[in-house]
């Protein structure tokens, strides 16, 4: 049981430290899910941060990548199931700053 909170509190501290997190879920909420545009869409953003908060996402279960076998290759990032429970409690947590 607390091996499984420590993971939680990880993954909640990972989430919340990255500056980009709530941007890409943003983006990916509007239809923005390849990496090139998602770095074109926002000012700031660049490739290798985007892959690092991209991976860490991944590794918690909160987003999914999916490669496609074409030349170049195309990739397209998407929530997982456990991801849009996640990015739920995320937004309660954020309308606690509401008041």
């Amino acid at each position: 049981m607390i091996k499984q909170n420590l993971k939680a509190a990880k993954m909640l501290e990972t989430i919340y430290g990255c500056k980009w997190s709530f941007t890409i879920y943003a983006l990916l909420k509007n239809g923005i899910n390849r990496p090139g545009k998602m770095v074109k869409s926002v000012e700031g953003l660049t490739t290798k941060v985007l892959n690092q908060c991209l991976r860490k996402n991944i590794e918690f279960g909160i987003l999914t990548k999916k490669t496609f076998n074409e030349i170049p290759p195309k990739v397209e990032y998407m929530v997982t199931p456990f991801g849009e429970k996640f990015l739920k409690i995320l937004e309660e947590v954020e309308s606690l700053n509401a008041d």
